[in-house]
């Protein structure tokens, strides 16, 4: 990651002339600079293309807040960011701790400071049980949640209004295509390069080896807890891909093939996402030149930078992404969406809005996908459990069928934020939900991708999990580009498009136009 948490690879850096992460700070004033000068509109300043990349990076202070917190995840004191793992924090023992004839550390001193940082770090790392006393790196936290969510609320907005926009000029980026897909294609590669070179956390490498864990019925002292600590969400999938790092060398560690694991899930991902919304843009909109820019300007963003080795922020939202690429084919776009809710649970809540899309025709097809996915994974979990009852509670922590929680949240809600109202939160995003299946009445292409984004958006809101709600942005953010660089859909509905595509399909013709 940009910034990592880990030291840098010395090969990397002995690379002919040096390679140094990026700052995430330092990223942040780069990016802006490069995406205000690639697709600001300088002759129509007041333009609302102009107003969508001032709230793109709006983003940037509130993960910047976050991630120098340290405070990723409140619970884990090990999730912290690893700061003091540079060469230049490091800070030589105390000569009180040397041994004046041996110059070896004294074991009971090395203990006991080794227990003064612990509790150090867990009181940074973790808020007070009782009491509405905070550190300073936890106000910080804070501060950083409450401004990611204030824009994302701003988001869940631009994306409500855009379903009623009618008047969508054509606002091309500043560069050619050309330019545009060598940048974006040299970002990819930097990026790409630093999950190679970065080293996971623990909390990276959770997934692999709880998943493991269950391929070979072991069973853990936290299973009962998983829940908590994960969220909903089908942890097997985390398994498959460390499938594909298994070395046929005895010396390689678990440790490293996990490594390997959680490297080989983000870049898949990160280059579906890239795909995918290059595909969209050529297919869909009609313009390779817009989805090239799309890709272009998820590359940049600072978040993309920070977290997107994060295997649990990038797999869903390539899932979705590529829900729509096939949208034309509800069957298809029914698996891709029951894979992203298999993994995370909340597209869950995205299944009305595409009932409601496909309404007219192809809702069964959209249905059975969707189903026979979901059906598949669920039984996919007889096969890792002990007995019918833990099986039952793997079902269970897959769909979410849980009590709203209250203890153990991160985030806000584990920053101060009293729980308890993450309930009318959370009633609210139901009915909004539920709403979307009869608003608006007729839906195209572009008011299913803003609605999507939308209530992915409005997730981040009531998600106590893991990192908290407001970072994960790769859920909702691709979307919201798509919405942002759309043009005029309104031809775009299932019943003629469905229909066109069918007719051809039978006619052994291919399609000509964007669809």
């Amino acid at each position: 990651m940009i910034g990592g948490c880990g030291k840098s690879n010395p090969a990397m850096s002995e690379f002919p002339l040096g390679y140094e992460r990026i700052a995430p700070t330092t990223w942040v004033y780069l990016s802006s600079i490069l995406m205000l000068g690639l697709f600001f509109k300088f002759n129509r300043v007041w333009s609302i293309r102009n107003f969508d990349l001032i709230l793109l990076i709006l983003l940037a202070p509130g993960l910047l807040l976050v991630f120098h917190s340290g405070i990723t995840n409140p619970t884990e004191p090990e999730a912290t960011v690893a700061k003091n793992d540079s060469p230049t924090n490091e800070k030589p023992p105390p000569d009180s701790a040397l041994d004046g004839k041996t110059g070896a550390a004294d074991p009971n001193e090395d203990a006991a400071a080794d227990s003064s940082k612990s509790e150090e770090n867990s009181e940074a790392a973790s808020p007070p049980a009782n009491g509405p006393q905070l550190t300073k790196k936890q106000e910080q936290a804070r501060l950083g949640y409450v401004w990611l969510l204030v824009v994302g609320g701003l988001f869940v907005i631009r994306m409500l209004v855009d379903t009623k926009l009618m008047r969508r000029p054509l606002l091309e980026p500043n560069l050619s295509t050309g330019g545009m897909v060598f940048i974006g294609c040299s970002l990819l590669i930097f990026l790409m390069a630093n999950i190679v070179t970065s080293k996971p956390s623990a909390a990276d490498l959770e997934g692999p080896r709880d998943a493991a864990r269950m391929v070979h019925r072991e069973a853990t002292s936290e299973d009962d807890d998983s829940l908590t600590r994960h969220g909903p969400g089908n942890p097997l999938l985390s398994f498959f891909p460390n499938l594909l790092t298994i070395s046929s060398s005895s010396n390689v560690s678990k440790e490293h093939q996990y490594a390997n694991a959680a490297k080989v899930m983000a870049i898949i991902a990160n280059l579906a996402i890239v795909v995918g919304l290059v595909i969209i843009g050529s297919r869909h909109f009609g313009s390779m030149k817009t989805g090239v820019a799309v890709a272009a300007v998820f590359l940049m963003l600072p978040y993309t930078a920070i977290w997107n080795a994060h295997a649990k922020h990038v797999i869903p939202a390539a899932l979705m992404v590529w829900a729509i690429v096939c949208y034309r084919r509800p069957a298809i776009a029914g698996v891709f969406v029951g894979l992203a809710a298999g993994v995370l649970y909340y597209p869950l809540f995205l299944i009305p809005l595409w009932v409601s899309f496909y309404w007219s025709r192809g809702k069964w097809w959209f249905l059975a996908g969707t189903g026979i996915t979901l059906a598949i994974m669920a039984g996919s979990l007889a096969f890792v459990s002990e007995d019918f009852d833990h099986f039952v509670a793997q079902l269970r922590m897959m769909f979410g069928f849980w009590l709203p929680l209250q203890d153990n949240l991160t985030g806000v809600w584990g920053l101060g934020w009293d729980p308890v109202y993450r309930l009318p939160i959370l009633v609210a995003f139901i009915a909004m939900s539920v709403t979307f299946a009869l608003w608006p009445s007729r839906k195209n292409l572009g008011t299913l991708i803003c609605c999507s984004a939308a209530l992915m958006a409005a997730t981040q809101f009531w998600h106590g999990h893991n990192m908290g709600g407001g970072v994960y942005l790769a859920w909702y953010a691709p979307l919201a580009l798509l919405a942002i660089f759309r043009p005029n859909l309104e031809d775009r509905v299932a019943i003629s498009v469905l229909a066109e595509s069918w007719r051809r399909r039978r006619n052994g013709q291919g399609l000509t136009k964007a669809a």
